[in-house]
């Protein structure tokens, strides 16, 4: 259990998220979604006409103001800052670019060992200072009963974007880099850490009051990868995270995972809709989790949603430690309607879960 630091904010600490993140019992799960800000809305798609991505991440007032609409907007129980995972990249020396549907690209990818030793080290502050301050500006704005969460991308995912140069269905050269270069890989994965380590510690120092590794793709792992070429890694960051605030570990199609991601690090485990709590709670016994509703459900009329809602409550049942969720982020295209309806739904549901 992490507990509640001395001479937080009284608000903040009693906060339904923060008690659950804790193991404590709440009068109802905590809501908030991944990728609460985006695309979906259009207050945020009017802002993203005028300018790129990457410089609304490295605009600290824009991304105080797009992460603070989509509490107001949403009633969720919790901001999350919005970021990008892949901005250590540049920093390091890659070249990084969002082309309009595309995705990210990132240039030059990373395919020989001496790509990994010309690698830069990242002084975050000087580097990545916009980020603290993106963390100041928007825990300033907030109500003072609203935690803010930081985040940073897992040493794998951010290594499988450098290595294949941006996304990627089967990851074939990463996996390969990974089985026919080792000793660069885990030289790789070491200076991903550390960066990531410091990012998150910078934005604990700058406000936040719980921050989330997210290893979006490391579900395409076998277990045994996982532990030989990840875990250390993952637990390396764990371990360099300033104590005494909770920290959520999440990945995406990690069934075959979860005493390993456990193993890694995380007060918090955030689980997707291919398991089930029932399940997770039998495997990890009595570790606080995050989920797990599939994002794709919010296309669905709002009875749909209610009756999933309530199964999905139920799959949970009493135990403390949960906190409502996605599986994954909101979808591109999803009705904004229909996030808002999901989240009331919860909080209406979920003070008489089965």
């Amino acid at each position: 259990m992490v507990k509640a630091p001395t001479g937080t904010n009284p608000l903040l600490e009693n906060s339904l998220l923060l008690r659950a993140c804790r193991g404590l019992s709440t009068e109802r799960p905590p809501v908030w979604l991944m990728r609460q800000a985006g695309r979906y809305q259009s207050t945020y798609r009017a802002i993203r006409s005028r300018v790129s991505m990457l410089e609304l991440c490295k605009n600290p007032d824009l991304v105080a103001r797009v992460t603070v609409d989509a509490v107001q907007q949403l009633g969720v129980d919790a901001a999350i800052l919005f970021s990008d995972l892949l901005l250590p990249v540049e920093p390091m020396g890659l070249s990084l670019e969002y082309a309009e549907g595309d995705g990210p690209r990132l240039a030059p990818p990373l395919r020989s060992p001496a790509q990994v030793d010309r690698l830069r080290p990242v002084n975050v502050e000087a580097s990545l200072g916009f980020v603290a301050e993106s963390v100041r500006r928007t825990r300033a704005a907030l109500p003072a009963d609203i935690p803010l969460l930081g985040f940073a991308g897992a040493p794998f995912t951010l290594a499988s974007y450098m290595i294949e140069g941006g996304g990627t269905r089967n990851y074939v050269h990463t996996k390969t880099f990974m089985n026919t270069r080792p000793r660069a890989w885990h030289r790789l994965m070491e200076k991903i850490a550390a960066v990531v380590t410091d990012l998150l510690n910078a934005q604990i120092d700058a406000g936040v009051q719980g921050v989330q590794l997210f290893d979006s793709w490391v579900g395409v792992l076998s277990p045994s990868d996982y532990k030989t070429f990840v875990l250390p890694h993952s637990r390396s960051v764990f371990r360099g995270v300033r104590r005494g605030v909770p920290t959520i570990h999440f990945g995406t199609q990690t069934g075959t995972l979860l005493e390993l991601l456990k193993e890694a690090g995380g007060s918090v485990i955030g689980i997707d809709w291919r398991v089930t709590f029932r399940e997770a709670r039998r495997r990890l016994g009595d570790v606080p989790l995050m989920g797990n509703l599939d994002p794709a459900l919010l296309f669905s009329p709002p009875a749909a949603i209610d009756r999933e809602v309530r199964r999905w409550l139920s799959d949970a049942g009493r135990r403390p430690g949960f906190i409502a969720n996605l599986g994954h982020g909101i979808l591109p295209g999803t009705p904004f309607r229909n996030v808002v309806h999901l989240v009331k739904t919860v909080k209406r549901l979920g003070r008489r879960r089965p």
